[in-house]
């Protein structure tokens, strides 16, 4: 079974916001959306860019890039939810905020 890692703590992501980690070699992003947290692939499929730097809207992240939208919640692309990203598990223990993210397979 795959592991939580902690990623922050309460507080350190503001609202509306996301941060980007590394766990298990993969780049995720964690957002908060009104005090809730989500984490998905920190990498739009579109042209690479991060989407830890872009910006919460009802519930999607807006790739900083070319405006690509995801929900935060399925990861899938606004525009055709045949395409997506990875969503991962999170939890809040204590003031930890977790991620669980299997490791990569080689």
């Amino acid at each position: 079974m795959t592991s939580f890692t902690t990623v922050a703590k309460v507080g350190d992501i503001a609202e509306g916001e996301g941060q980007g980690y590394t766990v298990a070699g993969r780049l995720i992003a964690v957002f908060n959306d009104r005090g809730e947290y989500h984490a998905i692939d920190d990498l739009c499929p579109h042209m690479g860019a991060a989407l830890s730097p872009g910006y919460i809207l009802d519930g999607e992240v807006v790739c900083p890039w070319h405006a690509w939208r995801f929900c935060i919640r399925k990861g899938t692309w606004s525009d055709n939810d045949a395409l997506s990203v990875n969503v991962f598990a999170v939890r809040v223990e204590g003031d930890e905020i977790q991620v669980q993210v299997p490791e990569r397979e080689e």
